[in-house]
């Protein structure tokens, strides 16, 4: 097992009790470099996106799964392409399957928490 590396004695002040440093460290904040109003405009937006009132969710679960897809790749393509997948486009959905896998995105689970075959 591998020991921890000593920690350097710091040198005691008038007053000094110990504890630890009054100057906080930078902290580096989720939005990034970037402005942080468009941080929370993002983040606002992607909630509105996928928050819809329950009968447009369901109504997107069933056609869903009428074409063989999970809601999250249906409702993917309703936002990034603005139109409603039909039986023809089913394959290329289903192609980029690994590719948002790969990426981290959400294609795992269905509403229902079912898993995927493919």
């Amino acid at each position: 097992m591998k020991q921890p590396a000593p920690r350097k004695p710091r040198t005691a002040r008038i007053g000094d009790n110990g504890g630890p440093p009054l100057e906080e460290k930078k902290r580096e904040w989720e939005s990034g470099k970037g402005e942080i109003g468009r941080y929370f405009d993002w983040r606002f937006a992607h909630r509105r996106a996928w928050k819809k009132p329950r009968e447009i969710s369901l109504r997107r679960q069933e056609r869903a799964e009428t074409l063989g897809l999970t809601y999250e790749e249906y409702t993917l393509e309703v936002l990034e392409r603005g139109y409603f997948p039909q039986p023809e486009h089913v394959e290329t959905i289903v192609a980029k399957r690994p590719e948002r896998r790969r990426d981290g995105g959400v294609v795992g689970q269905s509403l229902k928490g079912m898993r995927l075959k493919k």
